[in-house]
């Protein structure tokens, strides 16, 4: 799966899940500052990105990110991991 397509796939989450407008749907958007994405959320969201990622996302993956590009590369990284132990 490409970065695009993970992003994508965010999008749709964060729309359905959050009721985020599209518009405010862009890579450099903060998640906390920006799209009021919270603690409990961010737990949420994390959930959600299980079937995407294939795999449950280790909480500590999510530290660091503050933007929905940090949470894409997050993803992608995971991804190539995964692949790369198979």
């Amino acid at each position: 799966m490409t970065k695009h397509e993970l992003f994508e796939r965010l999008s749709v989450i964060l729309q359905e899940t959050f009721d985020i407008e599209p518009s405010r749907i862009v890579p450099e958007a903060r998640l906390h500052d920006d799209l009021d994405i919270d603690s409990i959320d961010a737990i949420d969201l994390l959930v959600r990105l299980k079937p995407v990622a294939g795999q449950r996302v280790p909480p500590e993956v999510f530290r660091s990110v503050r933007t929905l590009q940090d949470v894409v590369d997050a993803l992608y990284g995971l991804l190539g991991s995964d692949s790369a132990a198979a």
